[in-house]
């Protein structure tokens, strides 16, 4: 089970301070996606596997922030007082969230107000991946046993692969797919043993707490989407959510999310002033060689040196991937990789794929449409098809 609220990923929460200050009258819906549920071996009905996480979640919502860790959270530069005292009061509520079985596999519905519904995210998918994990029929200590042996190799290949002088940095961002909290731990604590100067820091802020390691994450898909239903126009949606990014950081944060409305669109609204003022962009889907090619090229047009700049992938990363990316433009931008399943859920089985995005805000659709095939989500064709032609007419 969960047994902390900061274990989850740190833009859940730079992304709540910024909601707190600016949304919190904002309505959102949140819908659960298994997308390899098919390739899925459950020891036990759909019926009992959404009891185990009703359970759960019911734990989940019984948490609290202690002292101890609303004194680390005070010591982030840009998390704000008014924001820590309220998460002193911050508590889930359960009424918002509802696992029930669904046609050939299982949903998740998050119904309420932003604020509060949005942490449900990353402690919900996590606990989905390891209620799989443990309803599998395969005893702990021997996916446990191959885990250790794969990642030993992964490692192994760094040392073997790259110079140590090299400036070759990973970060875990691995939370919501783990195979469980036990071996998130335990990977970590290898990770620090071994390649010190390789692991930059982690996403998930229980660890980064445990470990003294660095906290690492600004926004995600969401922080785009909720603003296709807020404030501007549609076509203004991506360059009104960057501003107000701007507008609560003041310069922190700066790693800008690429892809909510595809690379192109997004190229055409980071122009010169939010280049220079943000201090890169992340990659989450497409082809990561082409669209840091793309990113490159961008920089120069806007007469920016982009060796000042920082490319993050972190689409479905392995470390043969990240070092054939890193070796490729190590002397044209500066790069950084979140990596995730492949870290946290590689012991032997199929992990599952699974996602919490948001589909409605204010009672409207909102979309994420991707550079990759299957990543994208929507619940109304209408909106998407739309949106698309907005994003076409943008890029055209």
């Amino acid at each position: 089970m969960i047994k902390s609220l900061l274990d989850t990923d740190f833009y859940l929460l730079t992304m709540q301070q910024a909601i707190f200050h600016k949304y919190t009258d904002v309505d959102t819906k949140f819908e659960f996606e298994w997308r390899n549920w098919d390739k899925m071996e459950l020891n036990i009905t759909r019926e009992d596997f959404v009891g185990r996480l009703k359970k759960r979640l019911d734990h989940l919502c019984s948490l609290r922030y202690t002292t101890e860790e609303l004194h680390f959270l005070s010591s982030i530069p840009f998390l704000k007082p008014d924001f820590i005292e309220y998460l002193r009061l911050f508590q889930l509520n359960r009424s918002f969230i509802h696992p029930y079985v669904k046609d050939k596999g299982i949903a998740i519905d998050v119904h309420g107000p932003l604020l509060n519904v949005m942490p449900f995210e990353v402690p919900t998918l996590a606990t989905v991946s390891q209620l799989y994990t443990e309803n599998r029929g395969e005893m702990k200590f021997n996916w446990q046993k191959e885990g250790r042996k794969r990642l030993n190799e992964k490692i192994d290949y760094l040392d073997s692969n790259l110079h140590r002088d090299m400036n070759f940095g990973f970060a875990d961002f691995g939370t919501r797919r783990r195979a469980d909290f036990d071996w998130h731990n335990e990977l970590l604590g290898t990770l620090i043993e071994r390649c010190p100067h390789r692991l930059i820091g982690t996403s998930n802020v229980y660890f980064a707490m445990k470990y003294g390691i660095k906290y690492i994450g600004t926004m995600a898909h969401l922080w785009f989407q909720i603003h296709q239903q807020l404030k501007s126009r549609l076509i203004d949606s991506q360059k009104t959510a960057l501003q107000v990014w701007a507008d609560e950081y003041r310069g922190e944060l700066g790693i800008a999310l690429s892809d909510t409305l595809g690379f192109d669109a997004f190229l055409v609204d980071f122009d010169r002033y939010f280049a220079l003022l943000f201090d890169g962009c992340r990659h989450d889907s497409g082809d990561p060689i082409r669209w840091c090619e793309k990113l490159i090229a961008h920089y120069k047009s806007l007469r920016i040196d982009p060796k000042t700049k920082t490319a993050v992938f972190s689409d479905g990363l392995t470390f043969q991937v990240a070092v054939d990316i890193f070796l490729r433009f190590q002397n044209h931008i500066n790069t950084s990789y979140g990596i995730g399943t492949y870290l946290t859920n590689d012991c032997g089985f199929v992990a599952p794929q699974i996602v919490i995005k948001n589909t409605f805000t204010n009672g409207r659709p909102t979309a994420k449409i991707s550079d990759s095939p299957g990543k994208g989500m929507c619940k109304d064709p209408e909106f998407e098809d739309y949106l698309k032609k907005v994003v076409k007419e943008k890029v055209d």
